[in-house]
């Protein structure tokens, strides 16, 4: 047996002897669900657990009190690679993402490299990102005080109703925006008022025609979340929330900028006034095939279950905006049947069942082989920086 596999074996026994562990911790995860911004159990189970373990450890790292980074250095140099993880739970359903599946699984993996890679330089940095499921994301507001910054590469995994990984993501932008007119009565003085309201609704039918002049992977959003308090008063004030996606930011910021207009004719028609504010911009994912290929190699070695072909059809992730600045990429594990839709009472209901703590296992071996292949081989790394910095320039002119 070559020396190669006999280190990958030994990286599998590792996890293997974590199990009961991994699931443990998964299981405490799942029983206390935490919000984003809220999740001070989960990080500080994870967090203890790597600084017991060896890992420097480091709480509120990219200006978020429930963030961390957990670092290990093998030697001097070498690559830098990041291993993500989420632990926020959905308002009012818990853990219906499964979400508390991901640390454990990412600190499976780092233990296993710890352990047994010692012939190669290299950092490890496990990343704990809290508030994924918040408008804002997380991870953009860790990007914006500089996290993430020096890794050669960023890694997650994630629950899914298959094994798979995904080529590309909706870039994503949400907005408040609040009309004000002039309140009145609206039996005896409607002359006198301007509705904001009105507005809003005007907008709202804009935006329904502007869907039917764009592109196909554009999708459009919105509700009212104030449009006034009693039926005889035309309103003042009035409070939409838009989001807007897209495969790609350039061509979303060209159907903002429409959208903008929109509201121009709206405040123009109902003599109104309005403001908008930005709360949210998610990068769309810059694909790295290269890695993600890598992924579903170690996937196969480790016979995960339900392997399927890359999804193509997709949401937003704040994890796509690290991948605009990181080469990246997330194994999606099976642990619900096919077609099962995260989010959902079925996922939350096997969220502590065998298939879920299988899935933990598999995803730390899927992470962990793959960054034996990172460290390990310099040229491949090296073609998997390159393809990314192509594929964001093509996406980027484009």
């Amino acid at each position: 047996m070559a020396k190669n596999d006999i280190d990958k074996e030994a990286m599998l026994a590792v996890i293997d002897r974590l199990q009961d562990e991994l699931s443990e911790i998964s299981d405490f995860i799942f029983h206390h669900p935490e919000i984003g911004y809220q999740e001070i159990q989960a990080a500080g189970r994870l967090a203890g657990y790597l600084k017991t373990n060896g890992f420097a450890v480091e709480m509120g790292y990219g200006g978020l009190d429930t963030a961390f980074r957990g670092i290990y250095r093998q030697g001097s140099g070498g690559p830098r690679i990041g291993l993500l993880c989420e632990y926020d739970a959905v308002k009012n359903l818990g853990h219906a993402c499964a979400h508390h599946l991901q640390g454990p699984s990412i600190i499976g993996a780092a233990m296993a490299v710890k352990n047994t890679l010692r012939d190669f330089p290299y950092t490890l940095e496990v990343i704990g990102t809290p508030a994924e499921e918040c408008a804002e994301g997380g991870k953009n507001v860790m990007l914006a005080n500089g996290a993430f910054q020096e890794l050669d590469a960023a890694l997650m995994m994630h629950g899914s109703d298959v094994t798979t990984t995904d080529n590309k993501s909706l870039a994503l932008s949400e907005f408040v925006v609040t009309f004000h007119g002039t309140a009145a009565h609206s039996a005896i003085a409607p002359d006198k008022g301007r509705s904001a309201l009105e507005a809003v609704l005007l907008a709202l039918n804009g935006i329904a025609y502007l869907r039917g002049h764009v592109r196909d992977d554009v999708r459009i959003h919105a509700i009212i979340e104030d449009g006034g308090q009693v039926i005889n008063a035309i309103p003042a004030k009035a409070v939409a929330r838009i989001e807007a996606r897209a495969y790609d930011r350039p061509y979303l910021e060209q159907v903002i900028n429409r959208l903008c207009r929109i509201l121009d004719g709206a405040a123009l028609m109902t003599d109104t006034t309005y403001e908008i504010e930005r709360i949210a911009n998610f990068h769309n994912k810059i694909p790295v095939l290269s890695l993600n290929r890598l992924l579903m190699d170690n996937a196969g070695l480790v016979q995960a279950k339900a392997i399927s072909s890359p999804r193509e059809k997709t949401g937003s992730t704040d994890f796509a905006s690290v991948m605009y600045y990181v080469p990246g990429s997330c194994i999606r594990v099976a642990f619900v049947e096919q077609g099962m839709l995260a989010h959902s009472q079925g996922w939350l209901d096997l969220g502590t069942a065998p298939a879920a703590h299988a899935a933990i296992g598999t995803a730390a071996k899927i992470l962990a082989l793959t960054c034996y292949d990172l460290i390990t081989d310099e040229r491949l790394l090296a073609e998997i920086t390159h393809e990314f910095i192509q594929e964001k320039a093509r996406l980027t002119q484009s």
